[in-house]
């Protein structure tokens, strides 16, 4: 909820959002109706909403342009088992887009899924250096949003420990106070019985 507050306040800030319709013609014009990283054609029921950078407590990615486009489910969910390792790159997106089976350990998940995509080491290569060049090229009229959201990534990550904390501190508070004076005496079977 932090991060969606952070989006809207960032869009009315920098003047668009993702629903803009013109925003939507240029995830459209950048990709056309194909995954932004793996080019496949994308089916109605099998495309994802993508945060290039993830929505999380580790990439701290944000709903606002330059960083939502569209991916098929397959790709989404590789990249978001790599978005809690970030080890290639900054960018989470970038970091799904390097595991081309070079810099990892034979069991790297996301090289191996890159893998099953392009079997052919040199096909798979220039195809992830070229999804990299696409989404670098799709974000330059959007740099505003992703250089704010670069610049602003650490003091984010900041503040969603504190408010995860806070909310951690808060549940266990309260779910004590809901747990105290609960009647626990199991000898009575009457009072079991008459609750179901």
């Amino acid at each position: 909820m932090f991060l969606h507050e952070v989006s809207r306040k960032a869009c009315v800030a920098g003047g668009m959002s993702v629903t803009d319709p013109r925003y939507a013609e240029s995830v459209l014009a950048a990709f056309g109706r194909n995954c932004l990283y793996c080019g496949g054609e994308l089916e109605r029921d099998r495309a994802s909403v993508e945060h290039l950078n993830g929505m999380n407590r580790v990439s701290v990615g944000l709903h606002v342009p330059g960083n939502v486009a569209m991916a098929c489910k397959r790709c989404n969910n590789g990249k978001r088992q790599d978005d809690q390792l970030l080890p290639l790159a900054e960018n989470g997106w970038e970091s799904f887009l390097f595991h081309d089976g070079s810099r990892c350990a034979p069991t790297c998940k996301a090289c191996l899924y890159w893998t099953s995509i392009w079997p052919d080491r040199e096909t798979r290569r220039t195809s992830l250096a070229s999804a990299r060049e696409r989404v670098h090229g799709f974000q330059q009229p959007y740099k505003q949003f992703v250089q704010w959201s670069a610049n602003t990534r650490e003091l984010l990550r900041q503040k969603i420990e504190i408010l995860y904390r806070d909310c951690q501190r808060f549940a266990t508070d309260e779910i004590g106070k809901l747990t105290l004076g609960l009647e626990l005496n199991f000898s009575d079977s009457k009072t079991l019985e008459s609750e179901d």
